[in-house]
């Protein structure tokens, strides 16, 4: 299993089970066939942003949703498009068409985290998306396309850049 599949696998694992303890998880991803490290798991969960949250009496591991509220047993996502206009509420600070091509810029740090909500659109005007550490790079079929998602964005943020 790859590291992707691993982590997914531990995404799912966490959105459907009440994890208290890294050892609890690696009983799970075990009694699956799948051995990890602690070093490993610690890792991983890490790289997925699994942190612990409060859930009644105890402490279980949550994720990010597509919402980017944090999803743990019995909660479910508002979906990709809601996770992106909040998103953009908060870190779009500027959207730009050139050609058939799209700049945003964000707060630094913050590109990655966009881009990821847009990439979760699954938007058929969008061939995809580059991000650095305060601008992301769109790609898109036409200019027309291009305007017509920067303008999207836009509205989504709030903006009026």
């Amino acid at each position: 299993m790859s590291r992707a599949q691993r982590q997914r696998r531990i995404v799912e694992l966490l959105e459907q089970h009440e994890v208290r303890s890294q050892g609890e998880l690696s009983d799970l991803l075990g009694a699956e066939g799948t051995e990890v490290t602690q070093a490993t798991l610690s890792r991983d969960l890490v790289e997925v942003g699994a942190v612990k949250v409060r859930r009644g009496r105890s402490l279980v591991y949550a994720v990010p949703g597509e919402s980017g509220e944090l999803a743990t047993v019995g909660t479910v996502g508002e979906g990709a498009t809601a996770r992106l206009r909040r998103t953009c509420e908060e870190l779009l600070v500027s959207a730009t068409a050139a050609q058939n091509l799209v700049v945003l810029r964000t707060p630094p740090g913050a590109a990655n985290y966009l881009a990821s909500a847009i990439d979760q659109t699954r938007d058929p005007e969008i061939v995809g998306t580059i991000a650095g550490d305060d601008t992301i790079m769109i790609v898109t079929p036409s200019p027309e396309q291009a305007a017509a998602v920067a303008d999207h964005l836009t509205s989504l943020s709030g903006s009026r850049d």
